[in-house]
């Protein structure tokens, strides 16, 4: 059950790419979807598009790189993560969404029992423990800022009644060590399940300035 063709998707649907598409229609049709992207491909805005669309409830999980830091940071556990969930906010400001509405947090207790609040952002420093199930999409975004241990840590807390998304990059890792990333190991490690895909989003909309400073290697 792919994206129908003329489906106005949020005003982008006569603008994706062949990849997008492809991409899309593999978070609609597949339990796991893998995508390598650079920057600027609208992997994590599609994502949650496609979380609205098939109106699934919504679980963004992301790695603060300081870990160890994050802890001792002053503030709620929303304060000190929120510098980790601009992606997403982004994202959910692109299909008009109120973020003090739609993202749940101890400030939004009424929306959250409307029903009115269907997002909610972790970070995998405080996953451990949970049991993730039901209708539920489930993005683990910057995923190549995970180590192999991290991403079992969540991966293993979710159930078949979720759909998942994981959304990296592997020429963006900002590990210490960057050979210590789960993102590649696990994108093999799942290419050839049948319920998995990988997919890749070349095309940067976010212009020659952008897509010059990615090509630059060391």
């Amino acid at each position: 059950m792919p994206l129908p063709k003329d489906h106005i998707f949020f005003g982008y649907g006569s603008k994706l790419t062949n990849e997008q598409k492809e991409y899309v229609d593999s978070i609609i049709d597949n339990q796991l979807t893998i995508v390598n992207a650079k920057a600027g491909t609208g992997k994590t805005t599609l994502a949650v598009m496609a979380a609205k669309l098939l109106q699934l409830e919504l679980v963004y999980i992301f790695s603060p790189v300081e870990e160890k830091a994050l802890g001792y940071t002053p503030g709620t556990v929303e304060e000190k993560e929120a510098k980790y969930t601009v992606p997403l906010k982004d994202a959910l400001l692109e299909i008009n969404e109120e973020l003090d509405r739609v993202i749940k947090s101890e400030d939004n207790i009424d929306n959250v029992k409307n029903g009115n609040a269907w997002v909610t952002a972790m970070s995998h420093v405080f996953a451990r423990g949970t049991n993730i199930k039901g209708d539920k999409l489930v993005i683990i975004d910057e995923v190549q800022n995970f180590s192999k241990g991290e991403l079992k840590k969540v991966l293993t807390r979710i159930h078949d009644s979720c759909k998942v998304c994981l959304i990296g990059h592997d020429g963006q890792i900002d590990l210490k060590d960057p050979k210590k990333s789960g993102f590649i190991p696990y994108l093999e490690h799942f290419r050839n399940e049948p319920y998995a895909k990988v997919c890749e989003l070349n095309t940067n909309f976010r212009g020659e300035l952008a897509k010059h400073a990615d090509s630059l290697t060391w």
